[in-house]
């Protein structure tokens, strides 16, 4: 044992010292248009963009998106926005929202870089609303958009410790065959909001 430690204690005097951090500085995106660069994002990765300029509009707004019209199993979590037919609040047991046709939920931020919407688990009743809905809108504030995940991050370090997630566009899945099938884990489609 003392010669396996004479060599440890040898490492550690002749160990070079630890370099610093890298400088983060300057690693992130910049956009003169976020609102722009967030729809043109929205749609690279299959899902919709709408802009409108207040709540009473997204309401509105909802009639023109794919799945919206007909839907008769409903859930909105954003007050203003579409007629929910289904209180999540009340929903006992998440096996009851497997027929649920359309989730409207509210993002706290969206990120303009690569369309990726943070829901805060705070919001849903249920974690598994935007996963079985077939149809998923996000409803966000413009003032809530940020240039990318660095400045994401940022905003979201002072929140309370909890369950949240990144959405960007409809669920999709592709096989080592490089075929793509959206919906397959979750809803097939997904339509941002933005409000303001």
């Amino acid at each position: 044992m003392a010669s396996r430690d004479a060599i440890l204690a040898a490492l550690r005097r002749n160990a070079p010292a630890e370099p610093p951090a890298p400088s983060l500085a300057g690693l992130g995106a910049t956009f003169t248009d976020l609102p722009a660069q967030l729809a043109a994002a929205v749609g690279a990765v299959g899902g919709t963009c709408v802009r409108v300029p207040d709540v009473a509009a997204a309401h509105a707004a909802l009639a023109a998106l794919p799945g919206a019209t007909g839907a008769t199993r409903v859930a909105s979590l954003v007050p203003g926005v579409g007629q929910p037919t289904v209180a999540l609040a009340d929903v006992a047991d998440p096996h009851e929202l497997a027929d649920l046709e359309l989730a409207i939920l509210p993002g706290r931020l969206a990120v303009a870089e690569n369309a990726a919407v943070w829901v805060d688990g705070a919001d849903l009743p249920h974690r598994a609303v935007f996963a079985l809905t077939q149809h998923l809108v996000l409803v966000v504030h413009a003032r809530d958009v940020v240039p990318d995940l660095h400045a994401a991050y940022e905003r979201l370090a002072a929140r309370a410790p909890g369950y949240g997630v990144f959405i960007s566009g409809p669920s999709k899945t592709a096989d080592i065959e490089q075929v793509l099938v959206i919906g397959a884990h979750g809803a097939r489609t997904c339509a941002v909001i933005l409000v303001g």
